[in-house]
């Protein structure tokens, strides 16, 4: 059985943060339109936070990827489950990820879509473990870097359930 064992980040901290992160994009993406790809299911919530602090032209796809199942490591085989709705060829192009962990499912994420031919892949992650990192991949726009530790809440989860918490709290499982 699981458990909350703390409160890592609040609500408070985190919209900050990603107003910080939004203003940021906005500058760096001045004069331009950005196509927006939300990593389902876990960057949903910090994905609509972040699109509503980028004041710029956004289109916003998904893709669906997994690599954790129900567990809380990765299992390295990296899947799409559901693809883009549309062409990204020549467009500035921003992955949407909740948590950077061991980066195979972002590398391989990024991959697929340099291969697309867009004008520009960046990614923006809510949170980066880099103590966890197996591939050299980082992230371009990073909300929180966090200890190993694994956390659920505000879109992320255990099992399908903790997505809905309006905080980052650290889980404990026996």
């Amino acid at each position: 059985m699981e458990r909350i064992r703390e409160i890592y980040l609040d609500r408070e901290t985190i919209a900050a943060r990603v107003a910080q992160m939004g203003a940021q994009i906005t500058r760096d993406y001045c004069g331009k339109s950005l196509y927006v790809v939300c990593v389902l299911k876990g960057s949903i919530v910090f994905c609509a936070d972040l699109i509503r602090a980028i004041e710029l032209p956004v289109q916003l796809d998904t893709m669906s990827v997994s690599s954790y199942e129900n567990a809380t490591v990765s299992s390295g085989n990296v899947r799409i489950r559901q693809d883009l709705s549309h062409d990204v060829a020549g467009k500035d192009v921003l992955i949407v990820e909740d948590i950077i962990d061991s980066g195979r499912t972002i590398a391989a994420l990024t991959g697929v879509l340099r291969a697309r031919n867009p004008a520009s892949v960046r990614v923006a992650t809510l949170l980066d473990k880099p103590s966890r990192r197996e591939t050299e991949i980082q992230g371009d726009y990073v909300g929180f870097t966090i200890p190993d530790a694994f956390v659920v809440g505000y879109g992320l989860d255990y099992a399908q359930r903790y997505r809905n918490l309006p905080y980052l709290a650290v889980l404990e499982t026996e």
